[in-house]
């Protein structure tokens, strides 16, 4: 009985010792942009999970680049253990400005995404290469009574601009429920990039009319992205239309 217990104990350590040398996987923090919300994440959330991940999709404001920044960076910080930050479209702005001061942050994934420049708005990138129709999309200006304007996209527009891969039904409720995002966190200038000393990687259709293709591949090869993937006829909202593929590239970035 001596004997058996002590082979029970022996492989009970060593069993404990494996299970401590797994690594941890890390928490996948998604940050969706302008015109979308939460749950336009919501198949990337299920194939993450699927792969056993844990995944926060974090209600982005939509109102400044550094207030929002600020809020991921509060997520952040509450979360133990380490953390790949993914970003849609305006999204991504503010995951390149969330980063300071959290050394947990591991790796940037932008989805159909802003990697500007320190000094760079998103509306600066948007208008500097050709193929984007986002301005003749919108809808009239919403006043906001402290100041400034809130910016809808038509919703008889939404589909072909935003999401034309997406079923039509689909696209009707992403319409009605779209989040604004206000003119000033268009034009507010970036921080210093986070991609320029975290591993970043960098996924887009070459269909978006939001943010023009040849926009994307200039950020990401900018950025020096450790893999791009292009794809073929992709919206703006590739995480929607293709949530799968996105899901492998945040996979793989987390490893």
């Amino acid at each position: 009985m001596s004997t058996l217990a002590a082979t029970v104990a022996v492989a009970t350590t060593l069993l404990a010792g494996a299970a401590m040398a797994q690594p941890v996987k890390p928490t996948i923090v998604l940050v969706h942009g302008a015109f979308a919300d939460s749950s336009s994440w919501n198949g990337v959330i299920s194939s993450l999970q699927q792969k056993g991940y844990r995944t926060v999709a974090v209600a982005n404001p939509l109102r400044c680049v550094s207030g929002d920044a600020r809020l991921v960076s509060d997520v952040v910080a509450s979360i133990a253990g380490p953390v790949v930050l993914v970003g849609h479209s305006y999204g991504g702005q503010v995951i390149s400005n969330a980063v300071k001061g959290h050394a947990n942050v591991k790796s940037l994934v932008y989805v159909a995404a802003f990697a500007p420049e320190a000094g760079e708005a998103a509306a600066d990138l948007a208008g500097r290469f050709p193929g984007g129709t986002l301005g003749e999309a919108l809808a009239p200006p919403v006043k906001l009574a402290g100041g400034g304007v809130d910016l809808y996209i038509d919703q008889a527009k939404f589909r072909d601009q935003f999401a034309h891969d997406v079923p039509a039904e689909a696209t009707a409720l992403m319409a009605a429920g779209q989040r604004p995002i206000t003119e000033a966190a268009l034009t507010e200038k970036s921080g210093e990039p986070a991609w320029k000393s975290l591993p970043s990687y960098f996924v887009y259709g070459d269909g978006d009319k939001n943010i023009p293709a040849k926009a994307l591949g200039f950020m990401a090869e900018r950025a020096g992205s450790k893999r791009t993937v292009v794809i073929k006829g992709g919206s703006h909202v590739v995480m929607v239309s293709q949530p799968k593929s996105i899901a492998e590239l945040i996979d793989e970035a987390a490893r």
